[in-house]
């Protein structure tokens, strides 16, 4: 499991309102084709975690889940949730306002 989840001031308030505008969310942080290693936002609802899923901690309420390759690669890291502006093709929600969650990672203890 990683170290400290944590979030920017800027992703911790997109995802404060996408919360309020969509309902119940969770990130999903994959080493996947579609959207690289950037994690995705969804509607709970939307999502089956499945068995190769981890669960990693939660930012603002918000489960936050990785594949188990990519929770492997994480593990050594705090991870802080940022967000960064920008043309984006992804279903992830806060795509629309022409913006992307990004993660950042550092060694746990620097």
């Amino acid at each position: 499991m990683p170290g400290r989840l944590l979030a920017t001031p800027a992703a911790a308030a997109l995802l404060r309102r996408l919360v309020a505008e969509h309902g119940p969310l969770l990130l999903h942080h994959s080493a996947g084709c579609c959207e690289g290693s950037a994690p995705i936002c969804l509607r709970q609802k939307d999502f089956r975690v499945g068995a190769g899923d981890r669960l990693l901690g939660s930012i603002e309420g918000c489960p936050v889940y990785a594949g188990t390759a990519m929770a492997g690669v994480l593990e050594p890291y705090d991870i802080t949730l940022d967000v960064t502006e920008g043309a984006v093709d992804s279903f992830s929600l806060e795509a629309p306002d022409g913006v992307r969650f990004t993660v950042l990672s550092r060694p746990r203890g620097d």
